[in-house]
């Protein structure tokens, strides 16, 4: 069991750098852009704010998905007996 909650914690941890990474390089992207941009040779007329960006996907598909596989590797070895198995499983899938 410790080494399913260890593994479960390293994907965590994985996921949660991946993400901030990707968010920066996102956001530097962006201000290069903005820089690259010719200043307006006019003042445009006030538009209405642009629509806030899509909600990102939920956080525990891919993760959730590679926790299951691992967690069948480990009942397959039989480090996990059925009764462990369905409660991580559940566990799993309510998150």
């Amino acid at each position: 069991m410790p080494g399913l909650l260890r593994g479960i914690a390293r994907t965590a941890a994985v996921a949660g750098t991946a993400t901030a990474v990707s968010n920066r390089v996102s956001r530097r992207q962006g201000q290069r852009w903005a820089a690259e941009q010719p200043a307006p040779q006019y003042a445009a007329p006030q538009a209405s704010p642009p629509p806030p960006p899509p909600a990102p996907p939920p956080a525990g598909g891919p993760d959730r998905i590679a926790a299951l596989k691992q967690l069948g590797e480990l009942r397959d070895q039989g480090v996990l007996t059925d009764a462990e198995f369905a409660a991580e499983k559940a566990r799993i899938l309510a998150s």
